[in-house]
């Protein structure tokens, strides 16, 4: 084996749970594990990338990884960690939903190679697709006891009086189905160990039990800790919502700079969590941010070492030139060198205001620009003392009194960029 699987998590705090013999099944041979993910959405958030983090480190590690894609479970939906039931899927929607989750996970783990650890994936609509009501109650039903199912939190805190909402049969067969799962993966893939969050305890359990009752098994878990954010707000969330793991939803520029805005607290976590540097080089890090906070160190590691690992080296390299322009020096060439979704979203927010081709052909005097085409100045005035202050700048650089506007000055053909002082900016957009 190339290195301890448990030892890495416990270092990194991604343990929480490890049931008994767990670690000695891993040290004895190369041990099947798989983590489930929920097609929810055709794209993973940052929220799963725990996950997807330990089955690379479980990989690494010389152990085989299965990737499940819940496609049957997708269409119950999961009680656990939930106070009330979920929109329920159609079919069409979770097929496409899986099939962008199966192409995200590819990215991180090896499914190619030829080695006994290469990696899989399976989606369990697979195998529950011709399992009837009456073969399930049957075969797996009579072996869990509802006594034992509702002794887990999942259901527990849905049952409690106090609750707002009770939980239907349809979740409450949810743990049953999991088991099923790795019951399945017992049989046919010897898969030994399932691994998830902490709020899976309770399901995965329930498939360690169904394969002792049923396949006279031993079978094994290991549930990582939820990340969770110093302030209390909800990790993996901004004002816009979810930070995907798609390019398309959340621009590498805008993945980029959730992780760089971090505390410190939490960034002192995540550079244990997210990223595979060692142990030394993290210890380093750590000391390093102690000892000068301010150059935000461990901010600028994970940043880059995650949108490095999700997205690529290219992506952050642009990420990186985006976040210069709008808080370091930079030129009109460096606007230009960004595409157009990175150049909105940098300059997210900042007020607008359109002009024609026809206005910028024989060139826009600067103070038309800046006053009556825009609205940014108030007079011409104004304007002129600015100019004359050496405070407004065209695309990130100054200009004086004089200047005309053309179509050189065009950032993505469409936008030019106004500036007074640092802070405040104006854009131009040419239609």
């Amino acid at each position: 084996m190339k290195k301890n699987f448990v030892e890495e998590l416990r270092w990194r705090g991604l343990i929480h749970d490890v049931m008994p013999g767990t670690e000695e099944q891993l040290q004895e041979e190369m041990t099947t594990a798989y983590i489930g993910f929920d097609p929810t959405a055709d794209s993973l958030h940052i929220g799963s990338l725990v996950q997807i983090i330990l089955l690379m480190h479980y990989q690494q590690a010389g152990h085989k990884p299965i990737a499940l894609v819940g496609g049957a479970t997708g269409m119950i939906g999961d009680p656990s960690g939930r106070s009330a039931e979920r929109n329920l899927l159609d079919e069409e929607t979770l097929n496409k939903n899986v099939e962008g989750i199966k192409a995200q996970l590819s990215k991180f783990l090896d499914f190619s190679s030829n080695s006994e650890n290469a990696a899989e994936l399976v989606n369990n609509y697979d195998w529950m697709k011709n399992i009837s009501f009456l073969d399930f109650a049957r075969d797996i039903g009579k072996h869990i006891t509802v006594n034992y199912m509702m002794s887990k939190d999942s259901v527990k805190n849905r049952l409690n009086p106090d609750a707002k909402e009770g939980m239907s049969f349809t979740e409450f067969t949810y743990q049953l189905i999991q088991g099923f799962d790795f019951l399945h993966l017992y049989n046919d893939k010897n898969c030994k160990l399932q691994m998830g969050g902490s709020d899976q305890w309770g399901n995965i359990t329930t498939g360690t039990e169904l394969i002792r009752r049923k396949a006279q098994g031993k079978a094994f878990a290991i549930t990582c800790p939820l990340v969770t954010k110093a302030d209390g707000t909800k990790f993996g969330k901004t004002e816009g919502g979810n930070v995907w793991l798609d390019a398309e939803r959340t621009s590498p520029y805008k993945f980029y700079q959730y992780w760089l805005n971090a505390s410190d607290e939490d960034a002192e976590k995540y550079v244990k969590i997210f990223t595979f540097l060692d142990k030394t080089t993290v210890e380093r890090l750590i000391e390093d941010h102690k000892a000068a906070p301010h150059l935000r160190t461990l901010q600028r590691t994970v940043a880059e070492e995650v949108t490095k690992m999700v997205h690529s080296e290219e992506a952050l390299e642009n990420a990186v030139k985006a976040s210069e322009i709008l808080f370091g020096r930079s030129t009109a060439d460096d606007l230009k060198s960004i595409d157009e979704k990175t150049f909105l979203d940098v300059f997210e927010g900042v007020p607008q205001a359109t002009i024609t081709k026809r206005d910028i052909e024989d060139g826009l005097d600067i103070i038309a620009a800046l006053n009556e085409k825009s609205g940014f100045f108030s007079s011409n005035g104004e304007v002129r003392r600015a100019l004359k202050e050496n405070a407004i700048s065209v695309n990130k650089e100054k200009i004086a009194e004089g200047y005309t506007i053309t179509a050189n000055d065009l950032i993505n053909n469409n936008y030019v960029l106004l500036q007074r002082g640092k802070k405040n900016y104006y854009l131009l957009k040419v239609e």
